[in-house]
C-alpha cells in the first residue's frame, strides 16, 4: 500500500463496495483515516465490512443505494451527510458486466450495463458534486477501465460504458474546475475479483494473461491503492480530467 497519504477528518463514500475493488477501496480509504461511507444493494455484505472497518479502529457507515434510482442516490447522500458530514472523496466504483457476443446482447443487457456503469456514475457524481461546490473542494475518482481506451471481444456493452465514463471524467473535469472540486478515473487493467477469479485461473484465462499482459501476472486489488491515495487526497490538488491507467502494460499489448 502507498504511504504518506493522511484522509484523517475526510469523508469517502465508495458505491459498489459489498466486494471485489469497492470494498478494497473502502478498507485502504478508511485505514488512511478516512470515514467510509460505504454503498451497494447487497446491505448485509456492507454490513460485515462496516464491522471489519470499525474492528480496526476506522469509521464506517453501511448505506443502501441502488445506482440507477436517482431518488435512493439523493436519500443516501442525505443520510450520509447527516451521519458523517459532507462527502470530501466519492469513488464511483459500482459497475456491471454481462459477457455475450455483441450479436446476441438484448436490450435489456445493454441497458443494465449502461444504467449502472454510466448513467449511474453520473447522477451519482452529479448530486455529491452539488454539495463539493457548496463547500468549494471535493475529489470525484471514475472507476473506468482499460477497456475504455482498448476493447475485447463478448463484452461490447461494457466497453461502450467505460469509454463513455472515460470522457464524462474529462467532461465534468473541465467544466468543475473552477469550483476546486476534482474530477479523474482510473482505469484499472486485468484486475483479480471475486467475479473474474474463476475465468483468469482457466487455461484460457491463463493464455490470455500470458499473451495480453506485458508484465506476465494478474493485478491485485491492492495495485490499485497508489492511484487511489494519490486521487482522494491532496498530493493531486494539481490534477483534474485525467485517468491513471493501472494495468501491466495490456494497453501496449
Amino acid at each position: 500500500m502507498a504511504e504518506g497519504f493522511n484522509l484523517t477528518g475526510k469523508t469517502a463514500l465508495v458505491t459498489g463496495a459489498s466486494q471485489g475493488l469497492g470494498r478494497r477501496f473502502a478498507e485502504v480509504l478508511a485505514d488512511k483515516g478516512a470515514a467510509a461511507a460505504v454503498a451497494a444493494r447487497q446491505t448485509d455484505k456492507l454490513a460485515s465490512l462496516a464491522a471489519e472497518i470499525e474492528g480496526r479502529g476506522g469509521t464506517a457507515l453501511p448505506v443502501a443505494m441502488d445506482v440507477t434510482d436517482v431518488a435512493a442516490i439523493e436519500q443516501a447522500v442525505i443520510d450520509i451527510e447527516a451521519a458523517l458530514g459532507g462527502i470530501d472523496i466519492l469513488v464511483n466504483n459500482a459497475g456491471v458486466a454481462i459477457t455475450k457476443p455483441f450479436l446476441d446482447q438484448e436490450p435489456e443487457d445493454y441497458d443494465a450495463v449502461v444504467d449502472t456503469n454510466l448513467r449511474g456514475c453520473f447522477f451519482v457524481a452529479q448530486r455529491v458534486a452539488r454539495r463539493m461546490v457548496e463547500r468549494g473542494a471535493g475529489s470525484i475518482i471514475n472507476i473506468a477501465s482499460v477497456l475504455g481506451q482498448d476493447v475485447i471481444g463478448q463484452v461490447t456493452p461494457y466497453c461502450a460504458s467505460k469509454a463513455g465514463l472515460l470522457h464524462l471524467t474529462r467532461a465534468m473535469g473541465a467544466e468543475l474546475a473552477k469550483t476546486g472540486v476534482r474530477v479523474n478515473a482510473i482505469a484499472p487493467g486485468y484486475i483479480e475479483t471475486p467475479m473474474n477469479q474463476a475465468f483468469f485461473q482457466s487455461p484460457a484465462g491463463e493464455k490470455m494473461i500470458a499473451r495480453k499482459v506485458p508484465v506476465g501476472r494478474l493485478g491485485a486489488p491492492a495495485d490499485l491503492d497508489g492511484a487511489l491515495l494519490l486521487l482522494a487526497s491532496d498530493a493531486s490538488s494539481y490534477m483534474t480530467g485525467t485517468a491513471i491507467t493501472v494495468d501491466g502494460g495490456f494497453v501496449l499489448s
